[in-house]
């Protein structure tokens, strides 16, 4: 039955291409691999959506903004290191984006005092008045692609995936 459905749908995408790649499952595939499978695709369109956007309106791509953002909640400053932890990617990813935003005027670059070899980024005011504006966009747009969700909906939506959250960060945590 698994095979006869899965023929199917293989004969549907060739006639009419699927975008979301949970619609390919059966009804035989396990909940929670079609739970996971929604999840990544409506984070995937998100995402997306919101780097088009941040490129058409500001020129920018989201690891620039994303980094802005981490900015903008330390106004006195993040270690590379500590951005790099932040923002999950390499020391390297992060070097190279802060070097695009400091020849932009967006970010400064100061030693710090007791380690001669890290540096603390900081937004300029430029950068903060810049990374403001795009913040307010943002959230404008979050809001919009979040619509097909009344607010009774997206509590529920936000209570379900904290409690998923802790669930994962407690099986994350070595046994003692």
């Amino acid at each position: 039955m698994a095979r006869k459905n899965a023929i199917r749908a293989q004969a549907a995408d060739e006639v009419h291409p699927v975008l979301d790649v949970e619609s390919r499952l059966t009804e035989d595939n396990h909940q929670s691999l079609k739970l996971w499978l929604r999840m990544l695709s409506c984070t995937t369109m998100i995402e997306a959506e919101i780097r088009s956007r941040l490129r058409l309106e500001f020129g920018i791509t989201l690891p620039r903004f994303d980094l802005m953002a981490q900015l903008e909640r330390h106004p006195e400053g993040l270690r590379m290191g500590e951005l790099s932890k932040r923002l999950m990617v390499t020391g390297g990813s992060v070097t190279g984006i802060t070097d695009q935003l400091e020849q932009e005027g967006l970010v400064v670059r100061d030693a710090v005092p007791d380690d001669r070899r890290a540096y603390s980024v900081s937004l300029t005011p430029s950068g903060r008045r810049a990374f403001n504006r795009m913040a307010s966009r943002h959230e404008g747009w979050i809001t919009e692609l979040m619509k097909g969700l009344d607010a009774q909906e997206r509590d529920t939506l936000f209570t379900l995936l904290s409690t998923l959250k802790r669930g994962l960060a407690a099986a994350a945590q070595p046994d003692h």
